[in-house]
């Protein structure tokens, strides 16, 4: 099973309890959620994430997704997972605290 990770604000899944999904703001402003492999979560973190509390990771099977994904090109050779729809919380297999 494939997964895909996601950094997210508590009070953000805290929120997609209460709705039944979760759609962050670059949904509306981008247009998709941002994602990153296990291996791209490092350097996401070093560029993104500094310092920020209360932050959880969403692990996520991307074989339960409803909406479409997409592996684009965001550095050049590198492409990261989008999803281009809210994120299904049944595709949420794991919610890890994570300290910045």
């Amino acid at each position: 099973m494939t997964m895909i990770l996601h950094l997210a604000h508590a009070a953000a899944w805290a929120e997609a309890q209460h709705v039944g999904f979760y759609a962050p703001r670059s949904l509306d402003s981008e247009g998709f959620i941002h994602f990153s492999t296990e291996a791209q979560l490092p350097g996401v973190v070093e560029r993104f994430y500094q310092h920020q509390p209360e932050m959880i990771l969403l692990v996520v099977a991307v074989d339960r997704l409803e909406a479409e994904l997409r592996y684009e090109e965001a550095e050049p050779g590198e492409a990261f997972p989008h999803l281009y729809g809210p994120l299904n919380l049944d595709a949420v297999v794991e919610v890890r605290l994570f300290a910045t």
